[in-house]
């Protein structure tokens, strides 16, 4: 089978995005199966083109077995509604001209969060004539007016237009949480067009551990207790809530260490506050090379997984939920719904109340001082971990981007 991906994020770029596709795109490529990917130069989230790279009208190269091109859009830092905007139109006008440059594919795949990318896929499907599978990571624009970089209004309006167009136009829907389903379903879009995929985690590279010694020494945290948050720094995030929580630990908690580990819209305005604050139990260590974040993880003896109190967000299950499962790390975490059944059910987080410093520390303090719930915490996450694995997910979309193609096959076979 002919695949056609488009997505604004691929490797060497490490977000969320960028490595489901990419282990996705990989898996299907060693089945067998001919796979193409429309994607930007990688600049996310910094808006500087990666060192290797410089925008040209079109470049092509081999990732594991998958032909890769890339195609030149605006490009800006990861903040900024309108500039983000304009990125993202960008790019949908450019992967929509590179999708006339690649094999003739079967299937054409596009995923968000920008739904923008949506639009190129449809017009894409068009050139090839062929099905549309439209992936929804977040739901868009419901994303940018929960964390209010946008109002309700004609522009909001104008994008959920949009947005059902796609809805409607796509032969098979993918989401990766049940409660998107369901919204999805509330706005009467057909229920047998939508499936759930989750995101996933590779298991054999993310595994429980010690950190390494040296990490430990170079970050000065040998005989502190490190609670980390790991991923993006931004808007949707709420990270003001560790700064708070930290400033009550100063005295409380005096040997916790809070570990900032990621990069993002949100973090010179954190480093700022926490400078100022005089939060010196607070470490940045910004932006790392993904190979290297299980390190991160084996450091961490308790991690938090934080949202923005917004209903959209229980909706939600971000990867690193995932990530910290596999390698052990006890979760603290405020996101009601979806995530916090799954934690609450393998027993392998903690949930508190969202906007509440105080019983953020409360919950440290009592994993702090209870080391065999953090055990039990941290071995149930590992064996719910395993549900989680990132190739067989890949071979389920396969089966259903299989399944999609046999049907409209044969749909085009009466008619």
């Amino acid at each position: 089978m002919r695949i056609l991906l488009l997505t604004d994020n691929y490797p060497p770029e490490t977000n969320a995005s960028a490595l489901r596709c990419s282990a996705h795109a990989k898996r299907w490529a060693e089945r067998g199966n001919h796979v193409n990917v429309v994607t930007s130069f990688p600049n996310f989230p910094s808006g500087r083109i990666f060192a290797g790279y410089r925008q040209s009208l079109f470049r092509r190269e081999l990732i594991d077995g998958v032909d890769v091109v890339r195609v030149p859009t605006l490009v800006f830092a990861n903040r900024g509604v309108v500039r983000r905007v304009l990125d993202f139109l960008s790019f949908m006008i450019a992967a929509s001209i590179g999708s006339f440059f690649v094999q003739r594919a079967d299937i054409v795949l596009a995923t968000s969060p920008q739904f923008f990318a949506g639009v190129a896929g449809w017009l894409a499907s068009r050139i090839h004539r062929c099905p549309f599978l439209f992936e929804v990571r977040d739901l868009w624009p419901d994303s940018i007016v929960a964390v209010e970089a946008m109002k309700e209004g004609v522009g909001v309006r104008m994008i959920r237009r949009v947005e059902k167009f796609l809805y409607q136009q796509a032969n098979l829907i993918v989401v990766v949480t049940h409660s998107s389903r369901d919204i999805l379903v509330d706005r009467a879009i057909d229920p047998n067009k939508i499936i759930v995929i989750t995101n996933g985690i590779d298991i054999d590279t993310l595994t429980p551990g010690a950190a390494a010694p040296e990490l430990r020494q170079r970050l000065k945290m040998e005989s502190k207790t490190v609670v980390s948050y790991i991923g993006t720094v931004g808007m949707a995030h709420g990270l003001q809530l560790i700064l708070d929580a930290a400033s009550e630990c100063l005295s409380r908690l005096p040997d916790v260490q809070f570990m900032i580990v990621g990069t993002g819209s949100e973090l010179g305005a954190l480093r700022q506050q926490a400078e100022r604050r005089g939060l010196a139990n607070v470490t940045f260590v910004g932006q790392v090379p993904h190979a290297e974040i299980v390190n991160y993880w084996r450091l961490s003896d308790i991690t938090l997984i934080l949202l923005r109190d917004a209903s959209l967000f229980r909706t939600v299950l971000p990867s690193k939920v995932f990530e910290a499962m596999a390698t052990g790390t006890p979760i603290i975490t405020n996101v009601r719904g979806e995530l916090a059944g799954i934690l609450e059910s393998a027993g392998a987080g903690v949930v508190i109340e969202p906007n509440n410093s105080a019983a953020l520390v409360d919950s440290i303090e009592e994993l702090v001082k209870h080391p065999a719930r953090c055990k039990a915490l941290a071995a149930a996450g590992v064996a719910a971990a395993k549900r989680y694995d990132r190739t067989e997910l890949a071979d389920t979309m396969l089966a259903a981007l299989q399944t999609l193609k046999r049907h409209m096959g044969d749909a085009r076979a009466d008619t």
